[in-house]
């Protein structure tokens, strides 16, 4: 009997695999974004403030029942020459009869996924450029994005061709309209 051989390993393949081995510190998350491993320290309290606010509201007010995810990996289209994208938004939204995130594996994919939310941390340029690409890529219709540097909130709409191709900014304290399935004006004035 002889032996199958087996294709070689490409460099996808090996940081592929070495990303899916890491044993992160407690606390810290890894992600492994256009071809590049991100790892991120536990977030501060007014990263969590801004998560928390914008949570509530999507779940009292959209006129689709919503269900969270706070930290939900998901596995997202690649750039090119690079592996699957993986990449952990601070919280993903998804419709609630769609039952997404029910016995998903630590990876999912983001098929279904109506919104994700960042807020800017420690790498902003990431959250603003790279895992807006990803997103897109990944044809999640809404991106929201908290960037406390500028002190606004962004919603980017309208995925295609490796991007959003619409995005609508407010300063902290003016509301940001989010179409449906939410169907509500996000409130932004206790960001300030």
């Amino acid at each position: 009997m002889t032996a199958v051989p087996h294709a070689p390993l490409t460099q996808e393949d090996v940081l592929l695999e070495g990303f899916l081995a890491l044993d992160t510190p407690e606390g810290f998350r890894a992600e492994l974004i256009e071809g590049e491993i991100v790892v991120t320290p536990p977030p501060d309290g007014d990263h969590e403030h801004y998560i928390s606010r914008i949570v509530r509201q999507v779940i009292r007010k959209s006129m689709t029942d919503m269900d969270f995810s706070g930290n939900k990996g998901l596995t997202l289209k690649a750039a090119p020459g690079a592996p699957r994208d993986h990449v952990v938004p601070d919280a993903t939204f998804a419709p609630e009869r769609l039952s997404l995130f029910r016995g998903a594996d630590s990876w999912m994919p983001c098929d279904g996924v109506a919104m994700v939310l960042e807020v800017t941390s420690t790498r902003p340029d990431k959250d603003r450029d790279v895992k807006r690409r990803c997103y897109a890529r990944g044809a999640i219709p809404l991106y929201l994005l908290v960037d406390r540097d500028d002190s606004t909130v962004t919603l980017f709409t309208d995925p295609g061709n490796g991007d959003y191709r619409e995005q609508h900014r407010v300063p902290f304290g003016k509301p940001l309209g989010l179409p449906a399935p939410f169907g509500f004006d996000l409130e932004t004035s206790d960001f300030l």
